[in-house]
């Protein structure tokens, strides 16, 4: 079985990777390298020592597109690419809506001429809005509070109204929670190209002295700490979670949602603190004002995922930690 992975060299993509790569699929990734690094197609192939197709090129561009899918016998696809910057979406929402939204209206539209109607699509918990009550389950009220998160629900939306028009199709929607970790190799992990919006690789970037200080955005929050309280979940966790999902659309058609997330909820400064304790360095901190867009506080029910999808998170916070400074350590030791 051969696999489309957009934005495949990307922090959950390269990781998606190398976990399908494991499992036996063959893999076609596309990248525009907006944000991530060619040398990722040469890391997955070191950790998991299996080859496999990349094109450089655009999701808007229904060339390179149709290229790849008359190249290659395409099963399936999971759809990663797209900007991601909570804080830039509001700043720049007119860009958001035209990259997240265009990719994935050309892909949807060269695999249907291509006649491969099986997708993951990438959303996000942002999709719940300001939830009413935790933990998050799937069948809450959907809303946003930030133009990034809007993209998600539109095409979630695009996804419904495409399955509607032809039941042929197999659609799984993943609502991630927050991503962090890296892979235990020490090889691949998150390294945006320019100033982290993540928490986590900024944590990193104070610990390793690549910047002095962290911004933690608000700490009046209504939430044990006064700071925002996420849903962390370990990158290869979720991953494994796309693996399971892909099994599922192979096998079956319809749509549905899941959330990919631990169930726990921990503030900033928790994860702060843990990452100090397990890898034995100083984290310096400030509290500035909040973002706009944030929310005090977002864990998941991740009952339905583990049902449905045999899919249940491994790792714990502290894994989380030691992995992304591994791999930040790793990085450095060889520039």
């Amino acid at each position: 079985m051969k696999i489309l992975v957009t934005g495949g060299t990307g922090y959950i993509g390269s990781h998606t990777c190398v976990e399908l790569l494991d499992a036996g699929y063959e893999v076609v990734i596309i990248d525009n390298l907006s944000n991530s690094k060619i040398d990722v197609v040469d890391k997955i192939k070191k950790i998991t020592n299996k080859d496999f197709k990349f094109y450089k090129g655009d999701l808007c561009d229904y060339n390179i597109l149709d290229k790849i899918f008359s190249e290659n016998k395409i099963d399936a696809v999971i759809h990663f690419a797209g900007f991601k910057a909570v804080g830039e979406s509001v700043s720049m929402p007119l860009k958001y809506y035209r990259n997240n939204l265009d990719s994935t209206l050309t892909l949807l539209e060269v695999m249907n001429k291509y006649n491969c109607k099986k997708i993951a699509f990438s959303s996000s918990a942002t999709v719940y809005g300001k939830p009413e009550s935790l933990p998050i389950k799937e069948d809450f009220p959907l809303s946003t509070t930030n133009p990034y998160g809007t993209t998600k629900l539109i095409i979630e939306g695009i996804l419904r109204d495409l399955y509607k028009s032809d039941n042929e199709w197999s659609i799984a929607i993943l609502r991630y929670f927050n991503p962090i970790g890296a892979h235990k190799s020490g090889l691949i992990g998150e390294n945006p190209n320019d100033i982290p919006n993540n928490l986590m690789p900024y944590i990193v970037k104070v610990a390793t002295k690549e910047l002095d200080c962290l911004n933690v955005f608000g700490d009046d929050y209504d939430t044990k700490d006064g700071t925002g309280v996420r849903d962390y979940i370990h990158v290869v966790d979720l991953a494994k979670g796309h693996i399971k999902a892909i099994e599922k659309i192979l096998n079956e058609t319809g749509i549905d949602a899941y959330n990919l997330g631990t169930g726990n909820g921990y503030s900033v400064l928790e994860l702060v603190n843990t990452f100090k304790k397990v890898n034995g360095v100083d984290v310096k901190y400030k509290i500035v004002d909040r973002r706009p867009g944030d929310i005090d506080a977002c864990y998941a029910d991740n009952s339905y995922a583990k049902e449905k999808l045999n899919w249940e998170a491994k790792l714990g916070i502290e894994d989380m930690c030691k992995d992304s400074y591994n791999f930040v350590k790793n990085s450095n030791e060889k520039k």
